[in-house]
């Protein structure tokens, strides 16, 4: 069985004193459940799973429940320590207070109960932790594949992966490329929203909010007024209610909106958003034509490889290594700018031979502490840039 990157750290973390309540937050089909599976088998940790998506209507009690069922389990085996896990957590209704309070409990009487939460919102996870959580955990994102573990795992191209993305569980259907889109659209896409988005959260209009995301994997890459899409979509609202959408698909991992960088945080608020795919698959499933006849457009390869690399950098960024923006003023332009504690790094993608640095040139004479780099042709390559962890940049 593949092993990520990440298991590592949290067997390291699992391994430690009893301290703080692990959270794994990331998008469906990423891993987190095998993940913490695999922990659990790693000689010297011993704990008992469950999961909310399979219990009807699981509530606090359920909680209670399955605390208890740990603490029975710990003394049976007799172990020095036992980790818990509740996966889908943001399932069960106002479960912070319910964990705060069990958390609390076994501090003060010294029980050696580790406890991993994971779920696929990270607002609603956010937002739990948040109410009454403070100081008792700490995070840990599952994101999307990388292409370093797509190619270790499937053997997959650079090219391949800008199309098909980074979910391990489509990797068998890539040679019916049309059974391929299917699934990536029934079964990813249509489930975390149906299942992770309006099962949990108020969403007046949702054919509106799947109409968002249709437009906005359709236009990945690229910066566009909510108020300029509003005539393309069929039951229109206002731009308020599209932002608030976009947050929720921001959430599930499925579709982003990057914001302008600016050092004035109200004319960052206000601009338009670069729409962004969080994996590539949603741009190669929702793209009429198939992978081969892609490839052989550059210019509809240019968006995509735009986009790839945008994947990367948000997925690192949801991460926690650095914020993620993008910079515009006038006819100048720069794709991507990362921030990490005052440090300002501007990439631009250029895919063909001609690379336009205008913008770059600008952005420089604005910021002339910023570092800048390019990732095309006359640069450092787009299939090596998805193979660095964009930190390490700065």
């Amino acid at each position: 069985m593949i092993k990520r990157a990440l298991l590592q750290s949290l067997i390291k973390r699992l391994k430690e004193k009893r301290k703080f309540i692990q959270v794994l937050a990331g998008p469906r089909q990423t891993g987190k459940t095998t993940l913490v599976l695999q922990a659990l088998q790693e000689p010297g940790i011993k704990g008992h799973y469950v999961a909310a998506d399979e219990v009807a209507g699981p509530g606090s009690l359920w909680i209670e429940q399955q605390w208890e069922k740990a603490h029975l389990l710990m003394v049976q085996e007799n172990a020095q320590k036992y980790v818990l896990v509740i996966d889908e957590i943001q399932k069960v209704p106002n479960w912070s207070e319910t964990v705060k309070r069990l958390w609390d409990e076994d501090s003060r009487n010294q029980v050696p109960l580790q406890v991993v939460l994971s779920g696929s919102s990270r607002l609603l996870l956010q937002a739990g932790l948040t109410e009454s959580m403070a100081g008792r955990f700490e995070t840990m994102y599952i994101g999307h594949w990388p292409y370093s573990e797509m190619n270790e795992a499937f053997g997959w191209s650079a090219d391949q992966y800008a199309w098909y993305g980074g979910y391990p569980g489509s990797a068998d259907l890539i040679t019916n490329e049309t059974r391929w889109k299917r699934y990536i659209w029934d079964s990813l896409a249509e489930t975390s929203i149906s299942r992770d988005i309006l099962m949990l959260s108020r969403v007046d209009k949702p054919a509106l909010m799947r109409r968002l995301f249709d437009i906005g994997c359709s236009y990945s890459g690229q910066i566009l007024a909510f108020n300029k899409i509003l005539g393309q979509l069929l039951d229109a609202g206002n731009t308020t209610t599209l932002s608030n959408y976009l947050s929720l698909l921001d959430s599930a991992g499925l579709l982003g909106g990057l914001e302008k960088f600016s050092r004035d945080k109200a004319r960052k608020r206000s601009s338009s958003p670069k729409f962004q795919v969080h994996n590539t698959a949603y741009l190669g499933a929702l793209n009429p034509v198939n992978f081969s006849e892609a490839r052989m457009d550059p210019a509809k390869w240019g968006r995509v490889v735009e986009s790839t690399v945008g994947a990367h950098l948000l997925n690192n960024a949801l991460a926690g290594n650095y914020s993620l923006h993008y910079w515009r003023e006038g006819n100048y332009e720069v794709d991507f700018v990362l921030v990490n504690k005052g440090k300002i790094l501007a990439l631009e993608v250029k895919s063909g031979y001609l690379e336009r640095r205008a913008g770059m040139e600008q952005f420089r004479k604005l910021y002339p502490d910023a570092k800048v780099m390019l990732v095309g042709k006359q640069g450092i390559r787009w299939e090596e840039f998805i193979n660095l962890n964009p930190a390490s940049l700065f």
